[in-house]
């Protein structure tokens, strides 16, 4: 494990509770991924259930729902996108809370131990 001092590293917020940050980026991922899926599946059930009872009404309904589902599945997959936005908003302040605030958009973005462009990883900073 690299531990240096100075911001950023060991006596950085983000770099004290990296662990913290790896857990969270670890939940988003699942939610990435899964929420979409379930989303997407209930909602050609409840459309393959409306046409099954060859309801108008109801088929338009559950369409309507589907693509409400939809919509939602694409906002969650892009919630990493998100937050790797407002954490590239932070580069505005002075460079010793930038290199804290990297610490936090690495492990959340990339929980499971990619290199980011200088080479640390989130394990890096795990205690």
């Amino acid at each position: 494990m690299l531990f240096m001092e100075g911001p950023g590293t060991v006596d950085g917020f983000c770099a004290g509770t990296a662990s913290l940050w790896q857990f969270v980026g670890v939940i988003l991922l699942v939610f990435k991924i899964v929420i979409p899926i379930v989303l997407i599946i209930w909602g050609m059930l409840d459309l393959g259930k409306a046409v099954i009872a060859s309801e108008d009404k109801a088929i338009s309904k559950a369409a309507k729902a589907l693509a409400m589902r939809v919509l939602a599945g694409m906002l969650i997959f892009f919630i990493p996108t998100i937050i790797s936005f407002v954490f590239t908003m932070v580069g505005t302040f002075n460079e010793d809370v930038k290199d804290d605030f990297d610490v936090c958009k690495l492990c959340i973005t990339q929980p499971n131990d990619k290199s980011n462009k200088d080479g640390k990883t989130c394990g890096d900073y795990v205690r």
